[in-house]
């Protein structure tokens, strides 16, 4: 096992060679005599620990310690100091440092320091490496080089980092919501604990209450000798993901509201007041908000449940993804079934590609299961008989199309009027959708973006 790696900042030269000196056994030490020095074989080769004296010449060693922690915000610095530097001390500990030695230095006490930072160290490696080996284990691959799935892993990776804040993913059926979700709990603090899932439309309205809260004794009839925990008690410590959110009764609701509102509930037919710290992700397909005006959906549990909202792309608006997936799938399949597929034929592949996806990412799935039971290899081919009697619409290449319909006039013409007019139609058509409205277009989003706010400041 490699040492733990050392840095060692001090103006000294009699400091430097007898710490080191003293700790060389144990750790790989190197020594600096400046804060810049450091700085640049930081950048190369970071440490597992910095022992930092304050009184550098040049820039000092606070000012160091700022941009160390600019650079690496977990990197664990150990200040030395003279006894009348307790003002800068105060500083450095409030700006991050792990802990500080008071000169002349005493070695004994300095190893204490050194061993506590570095147990904090390993603690911190050993936890990543458990997180790791859960994402490899627990969390399924979320595939897709889209600009539009790439925004949704961008916000999905910022929302994890807090263990509590309830998230709601909207989007069609078999977009892959609860993937979204378990992807949060995996990167969340919470990675460890249960990630519990709930189809609210799979469960009775008249036993959703006691499948989320449980059920003490007796509380209706047929209820277990014991009484039970509900989902809620069972996701303690982890992510409670409830998906069809909008299938919840009005009564359901309500007890929930409560639970995100204070951690607080009571099982069915319990008068024991309860507590637990879980996070509650939701899914719906449905429309919430007409949910909302139509008295089905309360309007304040919404707003609990939404404090962040992540929208996932239908298949249709990331056409890009569409054969990666499939050769996703069709690695994964290959392997269940005992088949030996080395890629999808160009005319399955075409058809993929037009096909129009109404049952999203999870039709393409069952599509490739099918045709790999089928077939035996080594290419996919156009086999599946649910793509061939459903021929999408024609799409002529592009050129062809504006060829036929546009002859460019002799007199020439106003192009950034023209895609202005035609981006304001796109629009019309994908209701208002700029990622749809892209996609009709043959443009990436983020250029559609950008031509859209350059070309409103053309006067119509």
């Amino acid at each position: 096992m490699q040492p733990f790696s050392i840095y060692l900042v001090d103006d000294e030269e009699s400091i430097r060679q007898g710490v080191s000196f003293a700790l060389k056994k144990d750790y790989g030490v190197k020594t600096f005599a400046t804060a810049e020095e450091t700085l640049e074989a930081f950048r190369q080769a970071p440490p597992d620990l910095i022992l930092l004296d304050i009184g550098l010449p040049g820039m000092s060693g606070i000012e160091a310690l700022g941009k160390l922690k600019e650079q690496s915000p977990d990197v664990l610095i150990i200040i030395i100091t003279a006894y009348e530097e307790i003002a800068p001390v105060i500083q450095a500990m409030k700006m991050g440092a792990y802990d500080y030695i008071v000169k002349p230095i005493q070695l004994d006490l300095l190893r204490v320091s050194i061993k506590n930072a570095l147990e904090t160290i390993k603690m911190r490696k050993e936890i990543q490496a458990l997180q790791e080996r859960c994402l490899r284990e627990n969390m399924p691959c979320f595939v897709g080089e889209s600009d539009a799935i790439q925004d949704v892993m961008k916000i999905v990776t910022r929302v994890a980092q807090s263990p509590d804040t309830p998230v709601i993913i909207l989007g069609e059926s078999g977009t892959g919501k609860e993937l979204v979700a378990s992807t949060i709990h995996y990167q969340s603090p919470n990675f460890q604990g249960p990630f519990v899932t709930l189809n609210c439309a799979a469960i009775p309205r008249e036993l959703l209450e006691s499948e989320l809260f449980g059920y003490e004794k007796g509380a209706f009839s047929g209820a277990g000798a014991g009484g039970k925990k509900g989902l809620v008690e069972q996701a303690a410590g982890g992510t409670l993901f409830l998906d069809e959110v909008g299938d919840l009764s009005l009564e359901a609701q309500a007890k929930l509201l409560r639970f995100l509102e204070n951690g607080e509930f009571y099982r069915l037919g319990g008068t024991r007041k309860l507590q637990v710290r879980t996070r509650v992700v939701s899914a719906t397909n449905k429309d919430i908000n007409r949910m909302i005006e139509q008295g089905l959906f309360r309007e304040d549990l919404y707003y609990r449940l939404a404090v962040i909202k992540i929208r996932v792309p239908s298949l249709n608006e990331r056409p890009e993804d569409i054969v990666p997936i499939a050769k996703y799938f069709l690695v994964e399949l290959s392997g269940k079934y005992q088949k030996e597929f080395t890629g999808i034929a160009p005319e399955m592949e075409n058809l993929l590609k037009n096909y129009p996806w109404k049952g999203n990412v999870r039709e393409l799935r069952n599509i490739i299961e099918r045709s790999v039971l089928l077939e035996n290899g080594p290419q996919l081919q156009l086999t599946d008989l649910d793509l061939m009697k459903t021929p999408p619409p024609p799409r002529l290449p592009l050129a062809a199309t504006v060829a036929d319909f546009l002859p460019l006039p002799d007199d020439g013409l106003d192009l950034a009027a023209l895609e202005k007019h035609f981006i304001k139609e796109a629009l019309k058509k994908a209701k208002g959708n700029s990622r749809m409205a892209a996609n009709l277009l043959r443009m990436s989003y983020y250029t559609f973006r950008y031509k859209w706010k350059n070309l409103q400041e053309l006067k119509d």
